[in-house]
């Protein structure tokens, strides 16, 4: 359904550090700069982030969540302390098991550093 994501964000650089380390985790290449904007592809997506176009500051979208698929519970832990390592911030409750409705997931839950929140997610 989607071809891409594109989320803001204040410093390029910051974003860069942060989206390396976190996607690193999922075994996401480093991101490829393209002036004012950073791309990281991968078989099942494109996610973009990006100096806002109208020189406005960015600014995290209000009851928004981006969420990245894990491989393991495992993958999701290592991913949220990679963005906590690299100056993002714990958000919800701690990484683990949520049940309901039939469904067993792990779920990690992250702000970066421009307030985007963001989830690591492994349907178990």
């Amino acid at each position: 359904m989607f071809s891409h994501v594109m989320i803001g964000t204040n410093d390029l650089e910051r974003a860069k550090r942060f989206y390396d380390a976190l996607l690193g985790t999922l075994g996401v290449k480093p991101a490829m700069v393209d002036g004012h904007r950073i791309f990281y592809r991968s078989p099942t997506g494109v996610l973009s982030i990006s100096l806002p176009i109208d020189g406005q500051p960015a600014t995290a979208a209000n009851g928004a969540t981006l969420g990245f698929a894990a491989s393991s519970p495992e993958q999701a832990q290592a991913w949220h302390a990679a963005g906590l390592a690299a100056g993002g911030t714990a958000v919800e409750d701690p990484p683990g098991i949520r049940e309901g409705k039939g469904m067993k997931l792990y779920l990690a839950y992250l702000r970066d550093p421009d307030g985007n929140k963001l989830c690591a997610l492994h349907r178990m």
